[in-house]
């Protein structure tokens, strides 16, 4: 089949394709990988999902190059190196961390949790808590706000598109053991709205992601400040589904109403300048 014959695929075919030549890129490179230094787990998932993200990113060039004959790729999919984009990724991640430290400072008024001092090294904690979440923040966002969401704009309307893209970002979170599945389940309708949050995000900002990547690693940056510096102590007696199951916020019904907040805002955003 002709490369430019792809875009006429059905919509379900164009996403198992990208997925498979991902993979085929990928698989040959990280068995080896994880075979050599199969006693570093640590060390095998950083060079295996680093790899994934380089091979992301040369497949996605590829992909928009030559299936949807446009030479700038990462320009159509959401992402610039411009004054607007950057300061809404500032913007973005200011929000993000904002939210989430007021989250867990309203659990700590209610009494549901303390704050105190941290161990170790927290400039440390802080600086890997940064680089960390703009990895993660950045590779998710151009795949579900950046690819995905222009396939499935491809087919469908705007509507149909936000929230097919927010369920397939929630269910993908899910792909782990069945056991370990249904008990954080209790995270998909945060998982879900985060989607929605992160779509409208784009959509306010002319269909670039600065926004979008910032407020998603800035919820991710101030958890993993909170939780790895080890500066929160819940206390037994408040029940998990408020604070979280396993102390993740977004299996709690105070994580949930942050994020519908959020949410408003978002959506309100997007109206505006829309």
């Amino acid at each position: 089949m002709y490369l430019e014959n792809i875009t006429r695929l059905p919509l379900i075919a164009r996403l198992l394709l990208f997925i498979l030549l991902l993979l085929c890129f990928w698989i040959p490179f990280a068995l080896p990988i994880s075979l050599l230094f199969a006693k570093d787990s640590n060390l095998v998932s950083i060079l295996t999902m680093s790899l994934l993200g380089l091979e992301y990113l040369l497949l996605l060039k590829l992909w928009s190059k030559f299936v949807e004959k446009i030479p700038n790729g990462f320009q159509y999919y959401g992402w610039e190196w411009t004054y607007f984009n950057l300061s809404n990724l500032l913007k973005g991640i200011s929000i993000g961390f904002s939210f989430c430290l007021c989250l867990f400072f309203v659990e700590s008024l209610f009494g549901w949790l303390e704050i105190k001092p941290g161990s170790g090294n927290l400039i440390l904690v802080v600086a890997q808590g940064l680089l960390s979440a703009l990895a993660v923040a950045f590779f998710e966002e151009l795949f579900f706000r950046g690819w995905l969401l222009k396939e499935l704009e491809h087919n469908y309307s705007k509507l149909t598109s936000l929230v097919t893209s927010s369920l397939i970002f929630a269910l993908l979170h899910f792909l782990k053991p069945i056991a370990a599945a249904i008990r954080t389940f209790p995270q998909f309708p945060a998982l879900f709205l985060l989607g929605l949050i992160l779509v409208w995000a784009k959509r306010s900002c002319r269909d670039k992601l600065g926004l979008s990547i910032g407020i998603h690693a800035g919820l991710i940056w101030g958890y993993y400040i909170l939780n790895v510096g080890q500066l929160l102590s819940y206390k037994s007696d408040v029940p998990d589904w408020l604070t979280g199951i396993n102390h993740n916020p977004l299996s709690g019904v105070m994580g949930l109403l942050f994020l519908t907040l959020l949410a408003q805002i978002m959506q309100r955003r997007n109206k505006i300048i829309s």
